[in-house]
């Protein structure tokens, strides 16, 4: 048997050490937008459930606490529309990209399965399927698609790294294409909730799967809307029936968010407030990034949503990420995300407002 690791591409950021260094040299020091991680504080009221929860000797649920699945009912209610949802609809998970990459080894897949995912897509999707051994398939839209063996079917709205929202028809005719040929649908909507020009729309609302659950999920995470990233919280709302295997198996294998996490979860879902502070934030360092991207002679494409600029100067983007690397910014090249992304950079907005003044400042020169 050979090694696991042998079935899997090369670690795309690796790649990215050598203009990291360089972008690090720069005099005033490095401006990172290439990984879209969270750097303001975590909400307060968040940090004071995790503190409050601290002492939390015993062996947490797989499943979390009734109190948990209490707050995803009722924030995917709220939030994304969702009518109908009991506890058997949701299921905790430890951080979304563990789910992703392990999700076709839980269901079963394997030899002679297929995993399809958009033809730009987070890199994870891929690695999901090949760790399955099964066959992962792109798609530029999913109803062209060949669905023989076909077992899992990826979207993602708000994408990364594009930033594009599908709409509610493309949504609708893509759910009854999955259930008309028996393949799961998984919807990544981890972005749901930094929409810019346009209001994405999940696919549990009842426009798009008419009210049942059957044969989809959707994928939501707090490290973005809330500066999570650091907690790994996460969770799946959907078709009961996968849920419940699903819920099964993590048993078995002890997948299981701490306590504290848990409790600290179910604060921030029960927040608004703290969400609207860091959408304004993001906003003001969208803005002036874009502004600052279309001087410098670039183009930026979709990116109605999400926390990243999809742009490009028409060059290759490892070209693009050397001379922005020479002025001591770091992005994150398109062909990170597939061979269609290589003439595109991934600019993210997620560096403090200092860092992002200082990137305008840099692009100016």
């Amino acid at each position: 048997m050979g090694p696991v690791s042998s079935r899997l591409p090369v670690f795309p950021w690796d790649r990215l050490e050598p203009y990291k260094t360089t972008a690090a040299a720069y005099a005033d020091g490095i401006v990172d937008l290439s990984v879209g991680t969270p750097v303001d504080p975590v909400p307060e009221l968040v940090r004071k459930a995790l503190t409050d929860a601290a002492d939390s000797p015993g062996y947490p649920t797989v499943w979390g606490t009734a109190a948990l699945r209490d707050a995803i009912t009722g924030w995917a209610a709220e939030r994304l529309g969702a009518t109908g949802l009991d506890h058997t609809n949701v299921l905790p998970v430890v951080g979304s990209k563990e789910l992703v990459a392990w999700l076709p080894t839980q269901l079963g897949l394997g030899a002679g399965d297929r995993v399809a995912y958009p033809r730009l897509a987070y890199p994870t999707y891929e690695v999901g399927a090949r760790l399955a051994g099964a066959e992962p398939v792109v798609y530029d839209d999913p109803w062209e698609l060949d669905p023989t063996g076909l077992k899992l079917l990826w979207l993602n709205s708000p994408s990364n790294p594009t930033g594009r929202v599908l709409g509610a028809d493309e949504l609708r005719r893509t759910v009854a294409w999955a259930r008309e040929h028996g393949v799961l649908l998984f919807s990544d909507e981890c972005y749901i909730e930094l929409g810019w020009e346009s209001d994405p729309v999940s696919v549990l609302h009842p426009d798009v799967c008419g009210g049942s659950y059957d044969g989809i999920v959707a994928v939501h995470s707090l490290s973005k809307r809330s500066n999570l990233a650091g907690y790994r919280a996460a969770f799946l709302v959907g078709d009961a029936a996968v849920l419940g295997e699903l819920l099964l198996i993590r048993k078995h294998g002890g997948m299981m968010i701490p306590a504290p996490v848990q409790a600290a979860t179910v604060a921030a879902l029960g927040d608004t407030e703290h969400v609207g502070e860091q959408r304004e934030r993001y906003a003001r360092r969208r803005t002036a990034l874009r502004e600052a991207l279309e001087a410098a002679g670039f183009r930026v494409e979709h990116s109605e949503a999400s926390l990243y600029l999809w742009a490009t100067r028409d060059e290759s983007c490892w070209d693009t990420v050397g001379d922005l690397a020479k002025r001591g910014i770091l992005v994150a090249p398109g062909d990170f995300y597939g061979s269609a992304g290589e003439r595109f950079v991934r600019v993210a907005f997620t560096a403090t407002d200092e860092r992002v003044d200082e990137a305008v400042r840099r692009l100016a020169q």
